[in-house]
């Protein structure tokens, strides 16, 4: 690997947190693949596919079957990505942009609190995202790993 190449590398892994990113990236990494999961395959009592994608249309993201293919994808690998602590930052960045289009299109007209489906628990989410996105995976993430064996 160049040394241009070398240092791009360590910028998007490096981090100098400490152990407080692995407190947000072990839950929401499980929250994250588990909604995922819901949406991809139908787990954990979602629609799959074809019923996410469904939904989808009917608040106006088209194509439907596309759009759940995308956010279910960023939720699910993004999640494993998260609880591995391999490329957070990207990771948590379509995340973010995931919670930020769920926030828009499917929570915000419902108001703040989560029990009349509103935006409350998507906001909580996009917030971890962005935390991760500027703290990078912390101490105990393979990206700190793969950072330090690039140098």
């Amino acid at each position: 690997m160049s040394n241009r190449q070398s240092s791009w590398v360590r910028r998007l892994l490096a981090t100098q947190a400490g152990w407080g990113p692995l407190a947000l990236r072990i839950p929401a990494g499980i929250i994250f693949a588990a909604h995922g999961s819901q949406k991809l395959f139908g787990w954990f009592g979602g629609y799959g596919l074809q019923g996410t994608g469904q939904w989808m249309e009917s608040i106006g993201l088209a194509p439907g079957t596309l759009m759940a293919l995308l956010a279910g994808s960023a939720e699910f690998f993004g999640g494993l990505a998260l609880i591995v602590g391999l490329l957070v930052r990207p990771s948590a960045a379509a995340l973010a942009i995931a919670m930020t289009v769920a926030i828009f299109t499917a929570h915000l007209s419902h108001g703040l609190f989560v029990a009349n489906n509103g935006y409350e628990y998507a906001l909580t989410l996009l917030a971890v995202a962005l935390a991760l996105v500027v703290a990078g995976g912390g101490r105990a993430s393979a990206d700190r790993a793969l950072s330090a064996a690039s140098a």
